[in-house]
């Protein structure tokens, strides 16, 4: 009796390993979608707008902005993780004037937006 005992625990145990496997494989953890702005103006860039569609618009959190003539490093926010890979981009440099807004792919590897006035 005492083999099935433990043969019935063993058998728990492994179905529950192979559960917990298939559940890791499965979820998959949030993904850093990164991308670079170069800023190629003599203003700082204040704020980057963006907008999946071209009509409803967030942005990005760049602290106090991105310097003149620097390049940062920006991450997309896992909230954006199901949406596609076009965004369009703008930016509000530090005089308020806006740049047009233009259309990026961000599945692309290594991408550099690069913004002039």
């Amino acid at each position: 009796m005492r083999v099935y005992t433990n043969f019935g625990k063993l058998a728990m145990l492994a179905a529950a390993l192979l559960m917990m496997s298939f559940t890791l494989s499965v979820a998959k953890p949030h993904a850093d979608y990164k991308f670079k702005v170069h800023n190629n103006t003599k203003l700082a860039i204040k704020k980057i707008q963006v907008s999946e569609d071209g009509k409803k618009w967030g942005f990005f959190d760049i602290g106090d902005g991105i310097e003149a003539g620097a390049t940062d490093e920006l991450v997309w926010d896992k909230s954006t993780d199901n949406g596609g890979c076009e965004w369009y981009f703008k930016a509000v440099w530090s005089d308020g004037e806006e740049s047009d807004a233009v259309k990026f792919d961000f599945c692309e590897k290594g991408l550099t937006l690069e913004f002039t006035k």
